[in-house]
């Protein structure tokens, strides 16, 4: 690898974030977000009705329609996100939508405890612009039921020589405004973590949902997720 990325501190990515927030459906269109892989990354989390999922950067809330969809009305979704603007914009969709079944939360998703134990954690769009990613997802599985699911939703370079083309304008892209490390590869966190993962590629390889099982017994740096954090 050439080039190094260099991560924003937290507070950095939460105002950045902040000032994105007016403009993210304008960013979806311009970095060609599929538009069926929120609902697909939903339904991947195999959850049913009455379920309990947590959103990790739930940003505006625009995966917060399809989760609810299938949590069902007995169900619930939490959604955490560091992003103040971005969680007004989530709370505004809440309100006007009038959903009696969701709890938004400000706050880094390593601090963040769910009130009851969860059946489904999505990552939507967000492992990737995390500096203590594995952290998180490491808190995200200490709260997850063994036998629940996680589920990454995010963007990544193609494979072959067209990604290796297009990844150092690509981490430039990210640098200026996401701040998703595009270097990072999520999957393989995964097939550290849990059971059973599979990952599906849309639009030629530029976005995946990689979704797995929390096993019975997790790996040792799944137990001590505040350790991972400091490394």
């Amino acid at each position: 690898m050439t080039y190094q990325w260099v991560y924003c501190d937290r507070a950095s990515v939460a105002r950045r974030y902040d000032k994105l927030a007016n403009y993210i459906k304008l960013c979806e269109w311009l970095l060609c977000v599929p538009k069926s892989l929120r609902r697909k990354a939903a339904e991947a989390l195999h959850v049913n009705e009455g379920d309990r999922v947590l959103e990790i950067g739930c940003g505006t809330g625009l995966n917060l329609p399809f989760l609810r969809e299938v949590v069902g009305a007995q169900g619930h979704v939490y959604g955490v996100d560091i992003s103040e603007g971005m969680l007004e914009k989530a709370g505004d969709l809440r309100a006007r939508s009038r959903w009696n079944n969701v709890t938004l939360v400000n706050s880094d998703a390593l601090a963040f405890h769910a009130p009851e134990p969860l059946d489904a954690v999505l990552f939507g769009l967000s492992y990737n612009t995390m500096p203590h990613h594995r952290a998180v997802l490491a808190h995200a599985l200490t709260q997850l039921r063994p036998g629940g699911r996680v589920v990454i939703m995010d963007a990544k370079a193609p494979d072959g020589a067209l990604g290796q083309m297009v990844l150092p304008f690509g981490a430039w892209l990210m640098k200026h405004t996401l701040l998703g490390n595009p270097y990072i590869r999520p999957w393989e966190h995964m097939a550290e973590a849990a059971d059973d993962v599979e990952t599906q590629d849309f639009l030629f390889g530029s976005y995946y949902i990689c979704g797995g099982v929390k096993p019975e017994t997790v790996a040792p740096w799944v137990e001590m997720p505040q350790l991972v954090a400091a490394e």
